[in-house]
């Protein structure tokens, strides 16, 4: 059973993260990649530029953009291949630039994984 942590990429690596997973499309600001501490940046995975776009992390929006983002990833294969990842590993750490800790893709993705695998959710 696997454990899927969500964490910002601003925040220090842990060595308690695992295999830590970037789901951003666009690269965080401020970061450079030698003090990113990712093992996969995972691009394919991230709302759609148009998704993004209209979301800007409006938390009255978060509801429609759950939905809509959730949509995208059925049309996709992403969400087979995160899970593929998440399986060989004990630990697996969702990263994110997004300043708002609530609402953002990661925190869709650890739920929709959790739905759809045998996981244990921690923070």
């Amino acid at each position: 059973m696997a454990a899927i942590k969500i964490k910002r990429v601003y925040d220090f690596a842990e060595k308690s993260d695992g295999f830590r997973v970037l789901v951003d499309r666009l690269w965080p600001r401020g970061i450079k990649k030698e003090n990113a501490h990712f093992d996969l940046w995972m691009k394919v995975i991230a709302p759609s530029n148009e998704l993004r776009k209209w979301f800007n992390h409006d938390p009255a929006k978060w509801e429609e953009f759950k939905n809509r983002y959730e949509t995208e990833l059925q049309q996709s294969n992403a969400l087979k291949e995160l899970s593929s990842f998440i399986d060989k590993h004990k630990t697996v750490t969702l990263i994110y630039g997004a300043k708002d800790e609530q609402h953002n893709q990661a925190v869709v993705l650890k739920d929709l994984l959790a739905k759809n695998k045998n996981t244990k959710e921690t923070d």
